[in-house]
């Protein structure tokens, strides 16, 4: 999955092979779970619901959690300065 454009917020989009598996996955989970067949197309639009409406909320939080990964890490950078250089900055 990626995002359209350069850093934008915009729709999330899915190759055609992956959007292949999600829609079987969809359609084996309500087989499965809730005893419904499921066609395609209605997996299809299940699967638009959630890349359009839940999606970006994983993604907002995946780049979140990993901006905040990199901040610790950064502090952690801080913690290996020579105490004279330290003083410095």
């Amino acid at each position: 999955m990626t995002l359209s454009g350069k850093y934008s917020s915009s729709k999330i989009e899915v190759n055609k092979e992956s959007k292949e598996k999600m829609v079987l996955a969809i359609k084996n989970y309500f087989s499965k779970e809730r005893d419904e067949e499921l066609g395609d197309l209605a997996a299809g639009f299940i699967l638009d619901f959630f890349i359009e409406e839940i999606a970006p909320s994983i993604y907002n939080q995946g780049v979140y959690d990993s901006y905040r990964y990199m901040e610790e890490r950064t502090e952690d950078l801080l913690g290996i300065m020579k105490d004279k250089l330290r003083m410095q900055l």
